[in-house]
């Protein structure tokens, strides 16, 4: 089975365009008009940009810019030059001309609003099916499975998790869904509350998911303070929201900025997920398998040491992480024999099954 092949190296430096220019326009919009500047913070051993300004009240606020990298740098370098950012428009039909993952308009049309709302700046995070064809993007490549998928997954972390995403903006997420008059509404839970999906009656499969990290209430949704959305808390959903990345998704009716797991954590969370699956969700258990194995199979041929940093922060979390990811790496293996995965994520107390198993 081929999980990948490569985009073009034209459509690679096309998204990479488009990333840029999507980038510049965000952070024109939002802090072009506002004296201040651009500051570095580590957070977990990594690097972040912030632009820090002080608001007419006194107080200092400082909005998230990405992770340390060139496109970040370059706009940094740009703000005493200020000017009009690259049509996006024309960017992301191009890209797509050449062979870039697209969305659907519709979806793109939600993932557009919320940011239009702040709620990317806030420390919101696609996470699910949207994630992953933004990574065929963001790593050069074309996955081999392109199925698709109707509901559209957001997660924030809350203030239980250290994270480089601020999370004391407030943001008006349920106004920011009322306003695309598509017909969403909230699904109630068995207390009549409304929970942390929104589906549009007529078409059951088009939803909207609010996620977020389990805390001390368990699994029941909760009503974020800044946010004004409820999120339902999953099991290990932290492991996927740290060291966050920047993608740009897009359709022929524009591009967005959106914030997603580093696409290595992805994976594993993945395998972490598939077991928690019951059957109900066989259909979203193999989808989970499956992106797990395209993600890993590129890894495992381009940049195998990212997964080693993200399994050995996995199996330090406890047994129970290790154990399902154990159970889920068997079930990967079982499906995709050809990636030997138990015999390429071994726990550093075990011994190898064979010499040089392990990632180098």
């Amino acid at each position: 089975m081929k999980f990948y092949s490569d985009l073009s190296l034209t459509a690679q430096t096309t998204y990479a365009q488009l990333l840029d220019a999507a980038l510049s326009a965000e952070h024109v919009r939002s802090i072009a008009d506002l004296p201040g500047s651009f500051a570095a913070k580590t957070v977990k051993g990594h690097r972040y940009w912030y632009y820090q300004f002080t608001e007419p009240s006194g107080k200092l606020r400082q909005v998230f810019v990405g992770p340390d990298n060139e496109a970040v740098r370059k706009l940094a370098e740009r703000r005493s030059q200020p000017g009009a950012s690259e049509p996006l428009v024309p960017l992301a039909r191009a890209a797509a001309a050449l062979g870039c993952a697209t969305i659907l308009p519709r979806h793109y049309k939600v993932i557009e609003r919320l940011a239009e709302y702040g709620f990317f700046r806030a420390g919101g995070v696609l996470v699910g099916t949207h994630a992953f064809l933004a990574y065929g993007n963001m790593l050069g490549v074309r996955w081999g499975d392109a199925s698709r998928t109707q509901d559209i997954d957001f997660a924030h972390a809350g203030k239980r998790v250290a994270l480089a995403l601020p999370a004391d903006i407030e943001v008006e997420t349920h106004g920011a869904i009322e306003s695309l008059q598509m017909g969403f509404l909230p699904i109630s839970g068995l207390s009549g509350q409304a929970g942390a999906t929104y589906l549009i009656p007529k078409e059951p499969d088009f939803r909207l998911d609010f996620l977020t990290t389990l805390h001390r209430g368990g699994e029941t949704p909760f009503e974020h303070p800044q946010l004004h959305v409820r999120l339902q808390p999953l099991k290990f959903m932290e492991y996927s929201l740290e060291q966050v990345q920047q993608a740009v998704l897009f359709c022929q009716d524009g591009a967005v900025m959106v914030n997603v797991p580093h696409p290595a954590r992805y994976a594993l969370h993945k395998l972490l997920v598939f077991v928690e699956r019951d059957g109900t969700y066989a259909t979203k258990a193999t989808k989970d398998l499956h992106q797990a194995s395209a993600l890993l199979a590129y890894f495992r041929e381009r940049r195998p040491w990212e997964v080693e940093e993200a399994w050995a922060d996995l199996v330090s979390r406890g047994k129970g992480w290790l154990s399902r990811a154990e159970q889920g790496m068997d079930a990967l293996n079982r499906a995709f024999p050809a990636l030997e995965i138990d015999n390429w994520l071994m726990p550093p107390e075990k011994p190898k099954r064979t010499p040089g198993s392990r990632l180098r």
